[in-house]
């Protein structure tokens, strides 16, 4: 049940013509005014429940007609009274249980205006969500769903104070004092101090020690929560957002409609500023997470970076500031690393002899091996062709653990190795000297050796872009994305003037293109990048990343 409120009224930029067009162009002629600012703009006048008065806009009156013909349309029955006889033979009741219908049923979307900085407009705002607004008892319930998948069932729950206990905890508060709250919504049933509540599919329940009401920074303890009241409970670990609370198992497997968040795109590597935090830090960013579904903590092994994702450049200084001012947790910012790969283009062979005599017993493997390409995301295969036992069986696991070793580390650019076969075909052993640590250092070198010669490529990855923006600025992004050697695959035209591209792009150029998009659409547009494939790098990028990898003695021994 939507409800549009418009703030600052008093600006003097503001347009309301404008605004109220604006807003019918993009959620739908549903949009009414149920008040208009006032000429002067010092309050405003209510459109809804009389004619009489003069508003910024003209006289009332034609703004009241169209609210009360949009009004009676959803009521056949009242709708014939009110074509035959007039608005004077509609009873107040009947005009405000078809208003609260128009609600339920998405047939109006009320518009208020208010100035928060005056107080214009608040008061018949706070009116008029007490006299027009469906209460708990009316209102839509919620979207619930019994089950998982295809077998799932639609329940719904009713606002009965006697049945068993459902309600959703819609946001969660990690209290420097209180400790973690879950604030929830009783949509059924009575919760009272003292009650076992299940948070989800669980088998143990908890008992509800305190039940507060919370006044912004204030919790006032209550003795109960019965349905439509928001209520808290603290110091329950198990709660998570959109955790459904009941008290009987007959309602286990129950889960409201997901919230469909926009994905967070913009995304930063984290680095405590001092040694030793690293455990504080993530512990931090992970209540930081309980608390914003929009808000996302990833720790990627490959590249050991913490990562965090948000919805832009100040959701993430946001909670940095969080971060900093609520844990003690300074930390250091960059952009995250790319996860480059490598592969071969050719097949070649690769040879590698290790000797090493130190005095007592020596070092002997001698290893022939061949490398061949594999389709992208064949990942990798080791095959063991050795004939006539040149090679004994109990190294050839020694020589594939070499293998491996360089396929983590890479031959090229650091990176590593995916989409390549491995064949050993030949080689030789010694009777005494042959071991374990000479087949896996042969094994990993010849390898090497085989890479070499293959034309080795340097990968990268590639995400599908879907750019959505106003149409005026479909050029400009454009560009700038063939700039970014991005491939428009093409175009979609949305509601409210907007255009879709849908693109490929390396993800190397657009990883930061949250900031570009914000500065060339004003924030308008939006964007989500989603892995598609990999694909080799230019051969320029593929030099300056050669050059700037420095393998260490292991690596190059």
């Amino acid at each position: 049940m939507p409800l549009l409120v418009v703030n600052r009224i008093d600006a003097a930029e503001a347009d309301v013509a404008a605004l109220l067009d604006q807003l019918r162009d993009a959620f739908g002629a549903e949009c009414l005014p149920i008040n208009l600012p006032t000429p002067g703009r010092g309050g405003v006048v209510d459109c809804f429940s009389g004619t009489d008065g003069d508003s910024e806009l003209g006289p009332v009156a034609p703004f009241h007609q169209r609210i009360v013909d949009q009004v009676v349309e959803i009521n056949e029955t009242i709708m014939g009274r009110y074509l035959e006889e007039g608005e004077e033979a509609l009873s107040g009741q009947e005009l405000h249980d078809a208003f609260e219908q128009c609600l339920r049923d998405g047939h109006l979307v009320p518009v208020c205006f208010v100035s928060a900085r005056t107080g214009a407009g608040v008061g018949e705002l706070l009116d008029l969500i007490e006299r027009w607004m469906p209460s708990p008892l009316e209102a839509n319930a919620p979207e619930l769903r019994k089950g998982t998948g295809e077998d799932a069932t639609p329940l719904q729950p009713l606002p009965d104070a006697e049945a068993h206990v459902i309600a959703d905890v819609f946001k969660i508060i990690n209290d420097p004092f209180v400790g973690k709250l879950g604030v929830f919504r009783v949509y059924q049933g009575t919760v009272r101090r003292d009650s076992q509540l299940l948070v989800d599919d669980a088998r143990k329940p908890f008992k509800v020690g305190h039940l507060f009401k919370l006044h912004g920074k204030t919790h006032s303890e209550i003795a109960q929560a019965i349905p439509g009241d928001i209520a808290a409970v603290a110091k329950v670990d198990e709660l998570h957002f959109d955790a459904i609370l009941h008290d009987s198992h007959d309602e286990d497997h129950l889960h409201l409609k997901p919230i469909d968040f926009p994905k967070p795109m913009f995304g930063l590597a984290l680095t405590p500023t001092r040694r030793g935090q690293e455990q504080k830090m993530a512990n931090a960013l992970d209540r930081l997470a309980e608390e914003d579904p929009c808000f996302k903590v990833q720790h990627h092994g490959e590249l050991n970076q913490t990562l965090v994702h948000g919805l832009g450049e100040l959701h993430l200084r946001v909670m940095l500031e969080r971060l900093s001012e609520r844990y003690g947790v300074e930390v250091q910012t960059a952009p995250p690393a790319i996860a480059y790969r490598e592969t071969v283009s050719s097949r070649a062979d690769g040879h590698y002899r290790h000797k090493k005599q130190t005095g007592g017993a020596g070092q002997f493997g001698e290893v022939y091996l061949r490398v061949e390409p594999l389709p992208r995301g064949g990942g990798f295969e080791f095959a063991d062709e050795v004939k006539g036992g040149t090679i004994p069986n109990q190294f050839i696991p020694s020589i594939e653990k070499g293998v491996r070793q360089a396929l983590a580390l890479g031959a090229v650019a650091g990176f590593p190795l995916q989409d390549v076969r491995v064949v050993v075909y030949d080689g030789k052993h010694h009777p005494v000297d042959s071991k374990e640590v000479a087949f896996m250092t042969a094994g990993r070198r010849a390898f090497l050796d085989a890479v070499g010669k293959a034309r080795p490529l340097v990968l990268e990855p590639i995400v599908n872009l879907d750019v959505a923006a106003p149409e005026p600025h479909i050029g400009d992004i454009t560009g700038g994305l063939a700039a970014k050697r991005a491939r428009i695959n093409g175009t979609d035209a949305l509601r409210n003037g907007e255009i879709l591209i849908r693109a490929q792009a390396p993800l190397s150029e657009v990883s930061e293109y949250a900031i570009e998009l914000k500065s060339v659409t004003a924030g308008r547009g939006r964007f989500t990048l989603e892995f598609s494939h990999y694909e080799p790098v230019p051969p320029p990028l593929q030099k300056q990343l050669s050059e700037a990898w420095h393998p260490g003695a292991d690596e190059d021994a």
